[in-house]
């Protein structure tokens, strides 16, 4: 038999202790693929970052190895990088039905729709790409075509779960394959990479047909009011018990929001949403209809604050008006960071008199990600040799980390990923070995990546303590001040209230420049720096506060 001349490396280029731009590379030789390629929401601190995206700086240095993109399902943390990242690399992408439409309207969205090779695959499918074998694994999760992957490699078998849960009533009937992951099992796995979102959570998750239990209760309590219900575009099969409930109460459907109608246009067209036509309406028209007639399905179930909820709450939707009486149903718990959006939302929606019920009052939402049992069963049944936890905090692939030594893998098979780290597996050994590029890359406006430390320091002194501008005009000849000096605040004091303060810095500058050296008086780099550095610390001593300084020297 002959020796393998290389090594498996597993890459983590995002996903990992953090929630949210899942991306991993899988490279063997002259072979790398790629699973999922997905973006991530800014937190606070990204001041104007509009969305965060994996560093693909490795995958650039090696774009002759790069074969594919798998993509396991159509979550925005799963494809929302794919229209910034693929302006720099492309590879043909493998996803399933759904995710694949939603990926090609994405591109549409950026003038990109035929840049890209897509390939629709499905379930028991298995795909050849240069020297891997890959098969996809039917799972559960809160959108439908979600997959996991046994990727078969020289050195063995890696199965990475994607986002799943195990749903034995899913809406469309078709239930997780839990026997190939048993046949794997049996077959032997190298190595088990597998969600670790609610891995501090007991139990099982519920599934999904509960919350469509739950609709039923409300549509006959309600069945005086008009109800609007606000959830995920994508989960699609929440929507179409939302349909199914207003079918059965014989109430017409209005889609609001723009990704809510995109997607279930999408899922209409393609038999993942089943739904008449003819029980559509407009916005317009839902507004004149009796209440008890209509149901509305709508974006903002993040409280998000141009979404369709966030302006119904607010009364500045232009074709909806709420009114005293009316059902709000908030179907998705918020994501952590979103909570006070969603509860700005909630208390608006009350404000107005409507009747609101969310996660915390009614099980109006169930989690698309498996819980400690769900997870030990997967652990169980593909008794993996290596296991590594992917998706989610450091906290959550702890959990994990914990919960597979519990059900018998051995702890120094454990392996943590971290951003950039190379786990590197042959068939004796799986080990860290060194570090590729990684990271963030922030998304403003039309800039990629444009956007670094330094742009962030000085929105974030901007935010906190404002902008000064001085103004000065000195002469061509001899380099004398002209004028008095302008001082401009934004964001620091109100110029008006605090005349006294701004004359104060008009006569540091004024005395600063006579002061000068004449030989200085043509470095204007000298002279910003002695406005910036005496003007800071008298304003610092006087407000105890630090705003931005900006000198501006003008030459007549």
């Amino acid at each position: 038999m002959s020796k393998l001349k290389h090594k498996l490396k597993i890459i983590s280029l995002g996903g990992v202790d953090e929630i949210g731009k899942n991306m991993t590379a899988i490279e063997y030789g002259n072979d790398i693929i790629v699973i999922d390629c997905g973006s991530m929401f800014p937190n606070e601190d990204l001041y104007g970052i509009d969305l965060v995206i994996p560093d693909v700086t490795y995958l650039e240095k090696n774009i002759d190895k790069l074969r594919a993109f798998i993509i396991t399902h159509g979550h925005e943390d799963h494809i929302g990088a794919i229209p910034y990242v693929f302006q720099k690399i492309n590879a043909p992408i493998y996803c399933t039905r759904l995710t694949q439409a939603l990926i090609q309207n994405k591109l549409k969205e950026y003038n990109m729709p035929n840049k890209i090779k897509m390939n629709c695959i499905q379930p028991k499918d298995t795909l050849n790409i240069g020297c891997f074998s890959i098969e996809f694994i039917k799972t559960n999760h809160s959108i439908a075509g979600a997959v996991a992957l046994a990727i078969h490699t020289p050195v063995g078998t890696v199965i990475h779960t994607g986002d799943f849960k195990v749903d034995y009533t899913p809406v469309d009937g078709d239930v997780i394959d839990l026997a190939t992951f048993s046949r794997l099992g049996e077959e032997g796995v190298l190595l088990l990479m597998s969600d670790s979102t609610n891995a501090e959570r007991e139990g099982f998750t519920m599934s999904e047909s509960k919350v469509g239990e739950c609709f039923e209760k409300y549509f006959d309590e309600g069945s005086d009011k008009r109800i609007i219900i606000a959830t995920f575009a994508s989960n699609v099969h929440r929507i179409q018990q939302i349909v199914d409930c207003a079918e059965k109460y014989k109430r017409k459907i209005c889609f609001l929001g723009r990704s809510m109608e995109n997607v279930s246009k999408i899922a209409a067209e393609l038999g993942e949403l089943i739904v008449d036509p003819k029980s559509i309406i407009t916005p317009e028209k839902a507004e004149n209809m009796p209440k008890e007639n209509v149901v509305i399905i709508t974006t903002g179930s993040q409280g998000e604050p141009m979404s369709g909820l966030s302006r119904l709450a607010t009364g500045d939707h232009s074709r909806l008006k709420l009114t005293k009486g009316d059902m709000v149903i908030i179907s998705a718990s918020p994501i952590p960071g979103n909570e006070k959006m969603v509860y700005r939302v909630i208390n608006n929606l009350y404000r107005l008199g409507v009747v609101v019920i969310y996660e915390a009052l009614e099980t109006v939402h169930v989690s698309g990600h498996a819980c400690k049992e769900e997870l030990k069963l997967i652990l169980s049944l593909t008794k993996p040799k290596y296991f590594m936890p992917v998706h989610g905090e450091y906290r959550h692939l702890m959990q994990h980390a914990l919960l597979a030594e519990k059900v018998g893998v051995k702890s120094n098979n454990i392996f943590m990923p971290e951003l950039g780290h190379v786990l590197e597996i042959s068939k004796k050994e799986a080990k860290h070995n060194g570090n590729v590029p990684s990271g963030v890359v922030m998304v403003d406006g039309l800039g990629i990546g444009d956007v670094g430390n330094v742009v962030l320091r000085d929105r974030r002194v901007l935010s906190q303590d404002g902008l000064i501008v001085v103004c000065i005009t000195l002469s061509s000849s001899d380099g004398s001040l002209l004028t008095e000096p302008d001082i401009i605040s934004r964001g620091f004091i109100y110029v008006k209230e605090n005349e006294e303060l701004i004359h104060d810095l008009k006569q540091i500058v004024q005395e600063l420049i006579e002061d000068i050296r004449a030989d200085k008086l043509r470095d204007w780099s000298y002279i910003k720096n002695e406005i910036r550095h005496q003007l800071k610390d008298y304003l610092y001593s006087k407000t105890k506060r630090t705003p931005m300084i900006l000198p501006m020297i003008i030459e007549i």
